[in-house]
């Protein structure tokens, strides 16, 4: 599965996207992306996995984010909560995503989780690095 930070959402439909849940800090994460992590946790067959979000120095541009799967909840993660799913980012990252958008995009070239974060200046040009 590939990742694309603040890659355009869309299927090719003429559709409304789905509205996005908010958590604190501000962080989105759609329905679709909510959906796909049920979908892994289902096929992992551990329903106390959780998606952990985060973001470290690296890549072309400076940052990358981190998509893992994580049984512990830190005294510090921020947790997104809807219908039995779970996504923690850590404190050291929410204000890199403060804003951002999670989704999960299904397009005829592949799926994969993106995030549209307004505070990226740039990305690199594969998309999976951004700075700010």
């Amino acid at each position: 599965m590939s990742l694309a930070p603040d890659a355009p959402a869309g299927n090719g439909s003429a559709s409304a996207a789905p509205a996005p849940l908010a958590a604190a800090g501000g962080v989105m994460v759609t329905s679709s992306a909510l959906r796909r992590v049920a979908e892994i946790l289902q096929e992992e067959g551990n329903p106390a996995l959780m998606l952990r979000i985060s973001v470290t120095g690296g890549g072309c541009s400076g940052f990358q984010y981190n998509f893992t799967f994580d049984e512990a909840i830190a005294d510090d993660d921020t947790i997104i909560e809807r219908d039995g799913v779970k996504v923690l980012v850590d404190s050291i990252s929410l204000p890199y995503m403060a804003g951002a958008e999670v989704d999960f995009v299904e397009e005829m070239i592949g799926a994969s989780f993106q995030i549209r974060n307004p505070n990226a200046t740039s990305k690199c040009g594969c998309g999976s690095s951004f700075a700010v």
